[in-house]
């Protein structure tokens, strides 16, 4: 269930992007709900292994979360600005998302 709260968060922030092109008044709103659920979920999440390169990936992803918060404050403020935060929050996601499953792998890997 919430893997699949999570997943439904991740694309409320990406329609929410898509909408504030059309609706720039409604657009931070639905981003503003879409973030608090997906950084809530985030930070009740935290990594369990012992790796200091998983706590360090873990790290990116509250990263990103706050730059995702800075990009809904800047869509509330019609600052243009929203989509370069946007843009580096996603890339700390996208690597950290990618990385995570790896590490921790090779933790089983080592306790094996």
């Amino acid at each position: 269930m919430k893997d699949m709260v999570y997943r439904f968060s991740c694309l409320l922030i990406l329609s929410s992007a898509l909408l504030y092109l059309f609706e720039p008044t409604i657009a931070p709103w639905v981003m503003a709900v879409s973030v608090a659920l997906f950084v809530v979920l985030t930070l009740s999440s935290p990594y369990k292994g012992k790796s200091l390169r998983g706590k360090r990936l873990f790290n990116f992803q509250v990263i990103a979360g706050l730059l995702m918060i800075i990009a809904t404050y800047l869509m509330f403020r019609h600052s243009n600005e929203w989509a370069l935060f946007m843009i580096i929050g996603a890339l700390f996601l996208l690597y950290s998302s990618i990385m995570i499953p790896k590490v921790l792998e090779d933790e089983k890997k080592d306790k094996g």
